[in-house]
């Protein structure tokens, strides 16, 4: 966030010391308030770029076996151009190498769903997911697969067929 508030002054005043080189140097007649002006679409539009190219570079960085599952896009009125393109913020992704599954319960996998978000901390929740039937047990405290295969205080809540992290996490393995 610090990075952005200052990249974002440096925008500012790049901005109207060009407008100011026009004015002087140059001798350009431009209205005086031209200098404001430009620095504050130079905010502006340094603010509407980091929020939408956020998504992108963060993908860009993570490793590449961690499956990204595509968010939805967001709109909210005080960002009224995101009506017209939706704005991602956040999106869930998880460690393909991570996967765990035991040999006597197979359609069942452990996966570490990370969730992350624009100005929060990223979140690794350990997730099973049961790929024979529609559901997942959330592992706030952690867990593992018994010698049997069976996973002890696993709550089990019903998912649709076409949740898209259960299904990205039943291709795996």
């Amino acid at each position: 966030m610090l990075f952005d508030l200052m990249a974002t002054v440096v925008a500012a005043f790049a901005a109207a010391g060009v407008a100011l080189f026009m004015l002087r140097v140059l001798k350009i007649p431009f209205p005086k308030w031209i200098v404001p002006v430009a620095a504050g679409a130079a905010m502006i539009g340094y603010a509407i770029w980091a929020e939408y190219s956020w998504y992108g570079r963060m993908v860009a960085a993570l490793p590449e076996n961690v499956a990204v599952i595509e968010p939805a896009g967001q709109t909210s009125w005080w960002r009224p151009w995101s009506y017209a393109v939706p704005l991602r913020a956040r999106f869930i992704a998880f460690d393909r190498d991570a996967v765990r599954t035991h040999p006597q319960m197979p359609q069942q996998r452990i996966v570490n769903v990370l969730l992350v978000g624009r100005w929060q901390g990223t979140v690794a929740v350990p997730v099973l997911y049961d790929c024979a039937a529609p559901r997942r047990a959330d592992l706030v405290d952690g867990a593992a697969f018994a010698d049997d295969g069976t996973v002890a205080d696993a709550v089990w809540l019903k998912v649709p067929d076409d949740d898209p992290v259960r299904n990205a996490a039943c291709e795996v393995g």
